[in-house]
C-alpha cells in the first residue's frame, strides 16, 4: 500500500495534519474545495520564485487565513511589506471575501523540504544542467543536513532523448510502509524545450516516536534521527573512518 498512495495523504491524522482546515456542509463543501485549489494555483504562479513549500488555508465564519511556508520570505514580503499587501488585495478579489489574512512562515532548512528540493532540480533541468548532476547535488545537500534517506525519480524525455524513460536515484532508507516514519513527498515537473520532465521526491526525516502536533503550521526543527546522532556525538561514518585510519597508520609504523 505504501508504494501506491501519496505518502502525505497516507499519514494524515497519524503524524501529519491537513493543509486545509475548515468545516464544510454538503451545500458549500465543493465550492470551498475549488476555492482552495484556485488560491494555491494562483499563489504558486504569482510567487514563482518565492521558494514556496506549502500553503495552509484556514477558514473561520467570515475570515480566510492563508499561511505561506517559504524559504525566501523577503521576496514575498517585498519592500516595506508592499508585496504582501498587493497579494492580499488580489486574494480578496479572487475569493470575494473582505477579511483575508496572510501569514508567512520561514523554512530554515529548505534542503529537507521535498517541494523546494524538487523545484531546485526542475529549475536546473530547465537551465540545461545535466539531470544526474542536479539530482546528485540535491541528494548530497539533503543527506548532509541529517535526513535518513532520499529518493528522486525523473521521467520523460530525459536529456532530450527520443524515447521517454524514467530513472530513480536513491540514498539512505525511505520505508514508505512505516506510518510513523516522517516522509515528505512532492510531485512536480520541469518544462523543457523537448517536453515536460516529471520529478518526484521522497525525503525521510526519521521516526516520530512521540505524539506529534498535527497543526500543519507546526515547523519542526532537525529530524529526530539527526538529533539522536548529535546527542551521541557525531555520525557513524566519522567513527568508522577514524578507527580504520588509525589502525592502518599504526600497522605501518610498526613494520617500519
Amino acid at each position: 500500500m505504501g508504494q501506491k498512495t501519496n505518502p502525505i495523504g497516507n499519514r494524515l491524522g497519524i503524524i501529519r495534519g491537513w493543509e486545509s482546515n475548515w468545516y464544510g456542509n454538503k451545500k458549500d463543501y465543493a465550492n470551498k474545495l475549488i476555492e482552495d485549489n484556485k488560491i494555491r494555483n494562483y499563489l504558486n504562479a504569482r510567487i514563482n520564485k518565492g521558494g514556496i513549500a506549502k500553503i495552509v488555508i484556514e477558514r473561520t465564519l467570515n475570515k480566510l487565513i492563508v499561511t505561506i511556508h517559504t524559504s525566501k520570505p523577503g521576496i514575498i514580503i517585498g519592500k516595506g511589506g508592499g508585496e504582501v499587501d498587493r497579494v492580499k488585495e488580489e486574494l480578496k478579489k479572487l475569493t470575494g471575501k473582505e477579511d483575508v489574512q496572510i501569514n508567512i512562515l520561514e523554512i530554515r532548512r529548505p534542503e529537507l523540504d521535498a517541494n523546494i528540493v524538487g523545484e531546485t532540480i526542475a529549475k536546473q533541468i530547465e537551465n540545461r544542467i545535466n539531470y544526474k548532476r542536479a539530482i546528485k547535488m540535491a541528494i548530497a545537500s539533503t543527506m548532509r543536513l541529517g535526513a535518513e534517506g532520499i529518493k528522486i525519480k525523473v521521467g520523460g524525455r530525459i536529456g532530450g532523448a527520443e524515447i521517454a524513460r524514467s530513472e530513480e536515484i536513491k540514498q539512505g532508507r525511505v520505508p514508505l510502509h512505516t506510518f510513523r516514519m516522517d516522509i515528505d513527498y512532492a510531485s512536480l515537473f520541469a518544462q523543457t524545450v523537448y517536453g515536460k520532465i516529471g520529478i518526484k521526491v521522497w525525503i525521510c526525516k526519521g521516526e516520530v516516536l512521540a505524539k506529534r502536533d498535527l497543526n500543519p503550521n507546526f515547523v519542526g526543527g532537525k529530524s529526530e534521527a539527526a538529533e539522536r546522532r548529535d546527542a551521541r556525538g557525531g555520525g557513524r561514518d566519522d567513527r568508522r573512518g577514524g578507527g580504520r585510519d588509525d589502525r592502518r597508520g599504526g600497522g605501518r609504523d610498526r613494520r617500519g
